[in-house]
């Protein structure tokens, strides 16, 4: 099956928050919210992929739904971890700009299925 945009997007910021995760623990020490931000932020591209095998529209909202609130908790841990000043501002906006390409996409997706659904 054919990778939409918006799972390969999704993987390649897991693999960030991967990359992210080991720095936090290798470089800064930072062991609970390093676990925290890896959980949300790879939780994105988890549900964005099960959304593929979605049995009814409702199902594929709530899919993407979920990976949403992800989103919006990874956001959340980022913000903490630039305003404690564990991580930079300049890293703090290099992730957040790919999150919030993710979060557009999500919303969009979401919102297209449900004007798709509601027309039948």
């Amino acid at each position: 099956m054919k990778k939409s945009v918006l799972q390969e997007k999704s993987l390649a910021f897991a693999v960030r928050i991967v990359k992210f995760y080991k720095y936090l623990c290798e470089e800064k020490r930072e062991y609970v919210l390093s676990k925290q931000i890896l959980r949300s932020g790879t939780g994105i591209g988890a549900n964005a992929r099960e959304s593929r095998n979605a049995q009814t529209p409702a199902d594929f909202i709530t899919k993407l739904t979920i990976a949403l609130k992800e989103a919006d908790e990874t956001q959340y841990w980022l913000e903490l971890l630039d305003l404690s000043d564990i991580i930079s501002h300049e890293e703090f906006l290099s992730l957040n700009q790919d999150l919030c390409e993710l979060v557009a996409m999500l919303t969009t997706s979401i919102k297209t299925i449900k004007g798709k659904s509601s027309k039948k």
